[in-house]
C-alpha cells in the first residue's frame, strides 16, 4: 500500500531559526538570493507579533536520492557551512532569512528600501503603539539606521535615539534582535526602572507587552511540510513549479545544476561562462551564424534545457540499446526521451560524455538552417524542431554533407514545418525523429514525420501571419529556390538578406488592394507576399503592379533601369506570372500563384498535397490557426 512521501507538523519558530543558525537547515544551492525590502520585513514581523499565519514552509530531508549542493541561510556564521544539513528549505527562504536576520543573528540587517536602494537597518517594536488596539500594527514596527538614531532635516536633527539599552528603556521600544532573549531584557529593564523611579509607571506596560506581543514570537509555531528522503527529483521539481509562483520559475536546468554541484561540477559555468574571455555555451550559440550587428545568431533562443534534452536523448538511447542487448522487449525497454524526469536523472558522467557532440550538433543545425535560407530568429519556423535537428546532426556527424543525406534531411525538415507538426506536444515526436531519421538515412524506413505530413492547398489562403511556421517556411523556400529581387536581380543569400534589409512584402500593395475593395483576409495571404529588399518595397509603394513595374523599368534616382525581359525573369523566380501581374489581374494572379506555391511545397515535402476542398477563387474566412490563437489571447487580456 502506497504511503505518503511527506508529513505535516508544526515546528517552533525559534527552533527553525536556530537550525538555520547552526547549519542543520540549509538551502539548495539553486535558490535565489534573499531580496526582501524593509517594508516586507516589517509586514512579516507585524503578522507574527499578532500570531497571524504567514504560510507554511516546505523542507526536504537530506540523504536520499535528491542530492543537491547545500548553502547556508544568508548571514549564518561561517562554521554553519561545514555542517551537513539534516534538511533543505525548499519553500520559505525569504521569510526564514528575514526572520533570522532580524531576530537571531544579532547584527545589523543589510536590506533594501522599496525603491531598491541598499540600506542597513535595526528593527524595533514601539511598545505603546503595539498595545494600541486601534493602531496599525505595522506602524509599531520600526526600522532604524545602523547607528540606531533616527534623524530628519537632512540629518541635522535627531528625532529618536535608540543607540543604547538605556535609551531603549527611555523610549519604550523593544529591540527585535533580542526577541528570544526577552526575559533578560525585562530584568535589565527592572533594574533601570527601579533606579530611575519609573517602575510603577512602566512595569505594567512592559508586562502587558510581554504577554500580548512578545510571547507570540516565543510561542509561534510554523506549519512545515516535510518531504522525506525518498522524494523523487521529479516530485521536487513539481513542488517548485507549484509553490514558486511569485518568483523566478524554476526549471530542470536549475535542479540539475544543484545536483551536479554536489559532485563538484559547475553546470552554470558551462552554459553562461565566466568572465570576459569565457562566454560559455550560451554565448557561443548566440554568436552562431551571426552576420548582422542588430541580429542575434539563429541559435540564440536555444534554452539550456534544450541542450540537456539532446544529451538526454543520447543517454537514454544508450540505456535502451543496453536493454535490447540483454533481450528485453516492448514495455521493458527504457524510453528514449528528454522529458523533465529524464533530465533530472541524467548522470554527470553522461552529460560529460555527450556535451561536446551535442554542442556540435546545434552548431551544425545553425549551418543547416542557413542552407535553407532561414537566417533570423524572427523567421525561424519552429524553435522546437532545432532539438531533433541538432540531435540527428550530432548523431550522423559529417554524413549530413553527403548529397543523398542532405536531400532526406531537407525533406524531413520541411515536412515538419509545412505539415505544421512541431507546434505542440512535440516531446514524443522529437524522440521518434531522433531514432527514425538516422535509420532512414542509413536505408531504413521513412520516418513517421515524413510519412504523415500533409498540406492542404487551401491552407495557403489562410496563412497571413508570421506566427505560422508554414508562412515563414514558404518565404524561406522562395529564397532557397533562388528568387531574385525585383530591383537589383540579386538572389537572397545571407549577404543580400542582411545588407538589403530583406523582408516579406505584398506583391499587390495593400493600398491598391483596399482601393479595389479587396478584403484583407484575401490580400494578406502568403500567396500575395514574397521576399523583397527594403528599397524595392519603397519603390513599389502603394501603386498598382503595372505602375510600379513601369517605374522599375524606367529607373530613377533610387535604382537603375531594368530591362522588361529581365524583370519578367525576376518575377518568374518568385513564381509570379508576369502577364497577370502586368495586367493587374489580382484574382487570376492569386489562383496561378497558389498552384505554383503548392508545387514548391510538394517538392520540398516530396509528396503531393491533399485534394483541395475549395474551388478556384474561393477565399475562406477561416482564420490562420496562429492568428486565431493570437486573437483569443488579445481577447483574454
Amino acid at each position: 500500500m502506497a504511503g505518503s512521501t511527506f508529513r505535516t507538523n508544526p515546528v517552533s519558530l525559534q527552533d527553525l531559526l536556530k537550525s538555520c543558525h547552526d547549519g542543520r537547515l540549509q538551502l539548495p544551492d539553486f535558490q535565489r538570493s534573499w531580496v526582501w525590502d524593509e517594508d516586507r520585513i516589517k509586514s512579516l514581523i507585524a503578522s507574527i507579533s499578532r500570531a497571524f499565519p504567514v504560510g507554511a514552509l516546505m523542507t526536504l530531508e537530506t540523504g536520499g536520492g535528491v542530492n543537491f549542493k547545500p548553502r547556508t541561510i544568508e548571514g549564518a556564521p561561517d562554521g554553519a557551512n561545514k555542517i551537513l544539513p539534516a534538511e533543505l528549505l525548499l519553500d520559505g527562504q525569504q521569510r526564514m532569512t528575514s526572520l533570522y536576520q532580524v531576530t537571531l543573528r544579532g547584527q545589523v540587517v543589510k536590506t533594501i528600501t522599496p525603491k531598491k536602494h541598499p540600506v542597513e537597518r535595526w528593527f524595533f517594536v514601539d511598545i505603546r503603539k503595539s498595545l494600541d488596539a486601534s493602531a496599525d500594527r505595522e506602524e509599531a514596527i520600526l526600522s532604524v539606521p545602523a547607528d540606531k538614531i533616527i534623524r530628519s532635516d537632512f540629518n541635522r536633527q535627531i528625532d529618536s535615539d535608540y543607540s543604547t539599552t538605556e535609551k531603549e528603556f527611555e523610549n519604550l521600544v523593544f529591540p527585535l534582535a533580542r526577541v528570544f532573549d526577552g526575559m533578560a531584557w525585562q530584568m535589565e529593564f527592572v533594574t533601570w526602572a527601579n533606579a530611575n523611579g519609573r517602575m510603577q509607571e512602566l512595569w505594567p506596560v512592559v508586562q502587558q507587552f510581554y504577554i500580548e506581543v512578545l510571547a507570540n514570537f516565543t510561542g509561534y509555531q510554523v506549519p512545515v511540510i516535510a518531504l522525506g528522503r525518498a522524494t523523487t527529483k521529479e516530485a521536487v521539481c513539481t513542488v517548485f513549479e507549484k509553490v514558486n509562483t511569485g518568483g523566478k520559475p524554476l526549471d530542470a536546468f536549475e535542479l540539475v545544476t544543484a545536483i551536479y554541484a554536489a559532485e563538484g561540477h559547475e553546470l552554470r559555468k558551462d552554459w553562461y561562462g565566466e568572465g570576459r574571455d569565457n562566454k560559455g555555451r550560451h554565448g557561443r550559440f548566440v554568436a552562431a551564424q551571426k552576420l548582422a550587428d542588430a541580429e542575434k545568431g539563429i541559435l540564440a533562443n536555444v534554452a539550456n534545457t534544450d541542450f540537456l534534452h539532446v544529451v538526454s536523448l543520447f543517454y537514454t538511447r544508450d540505456l535502451r540499446r543496453t536493454a535490447e542487448a540483454a533481450g528485453k522487449e516492448g514495455k521493458d525497454l527504457p524510453q528514449v526521451t528528454g522529458k523533465r524526469e529524464a533530465l533530472l536523472n541524467l548522470p554527470l558522467a553522461a552529460y560529460k560524455q555527450y556535451q561536446g557532440s551535442a554542442e556540435q550538433g546545434f552548431l551544425k543545425a545553425a549551418k543547416f538552417l542557413f542552407t535553407q535560407r532561414v537566417y533570423r530568429l524572427f523567421d525561424l519556423p519552429y524553435q522546437t524542431q532545432i532539438i531533433p535537428l541538432a540531435a540527428i546532426l550530432a548523431d550522423i556527424g559529417d554524413a549530413w554533407e553527403l548529397e543523398a543525406n542532405r536531400e532526406k534531411l531537407q525533406r524531413w525538415y520541411w515536412s515538419g514545418v509545412l505539415g505544421e507538426l512541431y507546434g505542440s506536444a512535440v516531446e514524443s515526436r522529437i524522440s521518434r525523429d531522433f531514432l527514425e531519421v538516422p535509420a532512414w538515412l542509413a536505408g531504413g524506413k521513412v520516418p513517421v514525420t515524413v510519412s504523415e505530413a500533409s498540406f492542404r492547398p487551401e491552407r495557403l489562403k489562410t496563412m497571413r501571419m508570421r506566427l505560422s511556421a508554414a508562412y515563414k517556411g514558404v518565404n524561406a523556400l522562395l529564397m532557397k529556390e533562388r528568387a531574385k529581387d525585383f530591383r537589383s536581380g540579386q538572389e537572397f543569400d545571407h549577404t543580400v538578406f542582411f545588407g538589403e534589409s530583406v523582408d516579406i512584402h505584398h506583391i499587390f500593395p495593400k493600398k491598391w488592394c483596399e482601393e479595389q475593395n479587396i478584403k484583407s483576409e484575401v490580400y494578406d495571404s502568403i500567396i500575395n507576399k514574397t521576399p523583397l529588399s527594403y528599397r524595392t518595397n519603397r519603390i513599389i509603394g502603394g501603386a498598382a503592379p503595372s505602375a510600379y513595374l513601369a517605374k522599375l523599368e524606367a529607373g530613377g534616382p533610387e535604382a537603375s533601369a531594368v530591362d522588361p525581359i529581365r524583370l519578367d525573369g525576376f518575377l518568374a523566380s518568385h513564381l509570379i506570372d508576369p502577364t497577370l501581374l502586368r495586367g493587374d489581374d489580382f484574382f487570376a494572379f492569386m489562383d496561378a500563384r497558389q498552384k505554383s506555391l503548392l508545387s514548391l511545397i510538394e517538392q520540398a515535402m516530396g509528396k503531393q498535397s491533399l485534394i483541395s476542398t475549395l474551388s478556384d477563387g474561393d477565399y475562406s474566412n477561416e482564420l490562420d490557426e496562429d492568428e486565431e490563437e493570437a486573437e483569443l489571447t488579445v481577447a483574454a487580456e
